[in-house]
Formats: structure tokens, sequence, C-alpha cells
């Protein structure tokens, strides 16, 4: 047999035994390796929730909020102190009146008694603060529930970062993966071409341009094996495993369809998105807080009462060391004529607040039709991209038979087989490209959408 059917017999084997010489477009999961973690999207997404130091952060800042609504509710109910207490004082002249005709011992006014002991059960309720508890209430429950937004909020930023970090890592998996499959094709041609060299059949600058490529495609082996490290390290970093392995179970897949308009959309969003919910929230308490300023400068009752046993009583008369009970019930009154310009300074800061949170809720509404739009735009690209890379996946899989028929004819060169694997293995990468790119622009719409 001629060496250089030999060669394309080789070459022929080579390419079908290729793991290119699949189905084109099919994206294969990659071996598991021994003590990594499988994970899908729904679990890195899930760990990641459960890990995420972020949420636990605004899960305390939403029960702090509610703690504050508490106590400002609690300002309106009755109060209940115990009270009790010793004094000391110094000893003084024991003030005697003397009562003509009294033949009995002679009981002092104001006798000496250095030690003094209290003891009082007092109450106080307000009656009346013309609305400025129950504004500071409502304003401290609307705060509440901008917290509860923001926790969740945070929650969808998570999400949308975890499937980003997702794809990103499938997609450095993909990219080693046909770098390592383009490096043993170009490998066994260099082989092949160093035979022919041998043989006599081919120059040897055909030899040191396959040389040179397979040494290009080495350093972008080495560059994709950094990018799937640093991917991997960050999607591990996310789900609370930074020092574990993982291998993706989530293959790549076309994202669905969005069927519903711009403006359906928009409208969905301005009802879901969880920030537009939280500026609604604080503007709402802003606006309370302007109520309870408002309310400073009125008239406020109170009730109050107690209940006292000392020894001596101060209210018995004359002092005795025995102890005695007593007891009073009273209302106040208030109502502040000047304070200096305070009420005023803060009613007005308390407006300027709301004004500044009004502004803030018309900017979001202004951008969030472009955060939609562009969410959409992405997407419609991307399914464009992926139908685009599959047709180049169909030519380059035919550029590829076609260049291997040849070669095995004697009518093209190593080369030509060469640049057309390579062709065929970047139609791949630009598919899995897409592929990524697409799944998380799905994903960036249901962050714009709030879903």
């Amino acid at each position: 047999m001629r060496s250089a059917d030999i060669l394309g017999f080789l070459l022929a084997a080579t390419l079908n035994g290729s793991p290119e010489a699949a189905a084109p477009g099919a994206q294969a999961l990659p071996p598991q390796q021994p003590g990594a973690i499988v994970l899908t999207l729904d679990d890195a997404i899930d760990r990641g929730v459960r890990a995420s130091a972020r949420l636990r952060e605004a899960g305390a800042r939403t029960a702090m909020a509610s703690a504050v609504a508490d106590q400002r509710r609690a300002a309106s109910q009755p109060q209940v102190t115990v009270q009790a207490g010793y004094l000391r004082t110094n000893h003084v002249t024991p003030f005697i009146l003397p009562v003509p005709g009294a033949t009995g011992p002679v009981q002092p006014i104001y006798p000496d008694i250095p030690d003094n002991y209290r003891s009082r059960l007092d109450l106080q309720y307000p009656l009346y603060n013309s609305g400025r508890f129950t504004a500071l209430e409502q304003a401290a429950r609307s705060e509440t529930a901008a917290a509860d937004a923001d926790e969740r909020t945070a929650r969808a930023d998570l999400t949308l970062e975890i499937a980003r970090a997702y794809w990103t890592f499938v997609t450095a998996i993909e990219q080693r993966r046909v770098v390592e499959e383009s490096i043993a094709a170009t490998h066994a041609h260099l082989e092949n071409a160093r035979r022919r060299l041998d043989a006599g059949i081919v120059a040897p600058h055909e030899v040191f341009a396959i040389e040179a490529q397979e040494s290009r495609q080495q350093l972008l082996a080495i560059q994709a094996g950094g990018n799937r490290d640093v991917a991997e390290a960050d999607l591990a970093r996310l789900i609370g495993e930074p020092q574990s392995r993982i291998e993706p179970a989530t293959p790549l897949a076309p994202p669905a369809a969005v069927n519903a308009g711009l403006s359906a959309l928009v409208a969905e969003a301005s009802s879901r998105r969880t920030e537009r919910q939280a500026l609604s929230r604080r503007l709402s308490a802003a606006e309370d807080r302007v109520k309870a300023a408002e309310a400073s400068n009125r008239p406020t009752v109170s009730a109050g009462g107690g209940f006292d046993y000392a020894s001596p009583n101060p209210r018995i008369f004359p002092r005795e060391r025995d102890w005695h009970t007593s007891w009073d019930v009273g209302v106040n009154v208030g109502w502040p004529l000047f304070d200096g310009g305070r009420n005023k300074a803060e009613v007005a800061e308390t407006s300027a607040a709301t004004r500044a949170m009004r502004a803030r809720l018309d900017e979001f509404d202004s951008v969030l039709n472009v955060d939609v739009r562009r969410g959409l735009t992405e997407l419609s690209a991307s399914v464009a991209a992926i139908e685009t890379a599959e047709q180049g996946i169909r030519a380059a899989s035919e550029g590829r038979r076609v260049a291997g028929e040849r070669f095995l004819a004697g009518v093209a060169t190593s080369a030509d087989v060469l640049d057309a694997q390579v062709a065929l293995l970047q139609a791949e990468l630009d598919r899995t490209q897409a592929l990524a790119a697409g799944r998380i622009a799905e994903a960036r719409v249901a962050r714009a959408v709030g879903r």
C-alpha cells in the first residue's frame, strides 16, 4: 500500500474516532470527578440562598425594623412601673409644738427620721397625642415592609448572580473541552504531516505551520483551564462551599421564548419588582413622619396614677416611722407654645425627605422600562445567535467532511483538513457561548420583570 494511502487511512480513522465525530451541536455533560459536588442550577441557587451572609444581614435588618415598629406601638400603651428606694438623711432637731393641758406623751410634728423607705406602683397612660404615636407606628410598619422588600431584592440579586456564575462555569468547561479536542486533532494532523515529510510528500514549512498552531492552541488550553478554575471558585463561593469541586448537572439548552409584549412585561415589573415596593413603602413612611412632626406642637393628654407604701409617708402628717399607704390619680394636659423653631425644622426635614423619596420612585419608574427592554433585546439577540451558530455548525461539519474526502483523494493538504477541524470546533464553541448568553439573558429578563 502506498504511504499516502496509509496516511489517509490513519487521518480518516483519527477524524472518525474523535469526540467531534458525534452529532454537531450536542452538549454532553462532563464526566464526574470523585468527591465533586454535582449541582443543577436550582440546587446551586438553593445552596446559595441558605449560605448567603448577605441574606442573613437583610433578614436581621427586617427583624430590626419590626422591633422598631413594636417599640412605636408600645409607646401608645399603658406603662406600669414598680419603684423602690432608700434615702438616708442627716439628723435634725425634732420640731415639737407644746400642747397646753396635755398630760400624755408629746407627739413631735417633725421628728428626726434619717432612714426613709419608699415603694411605688406607678401607671402612665397617654390618652391623646394628636395622632403622633399612630403616625410614628405606621411609619415604622412601612419601614418593616420596605426592609422585607429589600430582603427579597437581595434574594433576587443573588439568584441572578448564581445563575450567571453557573452558566459562566459551564461555558468555561465547554471551552476547555473544545480546546483540548482541538489540540488532540491538531496533534494527530501533526504526526501525519511528519510522516508525509519523512516520505518526501510535503515541504517542511507545512509541518512548521501545524506545530505553530498546536503551540497556540496549547496556550489557549492553559488560558481555558485558568478561566475554568476562576469560574468554579466564584460559583463555589456563592454556594458556601469555597473549598469544594463542582460538577454542573444542568446541560445547556436554548432559553424559553417570551410570549408577552414589552408593555405587558413593564406593567408586570411595576407590580412585582421588590425595589419599587420598597421605595413605595419608604415613601409612605416618609409621609407618616411628616404627620408625626406636624403633630408635635399640638396638645397631648395623659393620665397617671400610683400607689405608695412608704416609711415615713410624706403624705401622712405628722411624719411617723410606721409604714403607710397612699395613692394618687391625675390627668395632665400639655401644649408646647414655643420650642425655638425645633418643630418647624423637623417638619421641613421630613418634608424634604418625602420629596427625595418621591423623586427616587419616579427615577426608578423611568429606568424600569429600559431594564425590561434591554433584557428582551439581549434575549432576542441570544436566540438569533444560537440559530446562527447552529447553521455555522452544520456548515463547518460539512466542510470538514469534504476536506477529509479531498485529502483522501490526494487533492487537499493536511492543513486544509486541520483548518476545517478548527472551524468546526470554533463553531461549536460559538454555539456554547450563545447558549450560555441566552440562559443568562433569560435570568436577567426574569430579574427585570421581578419573577
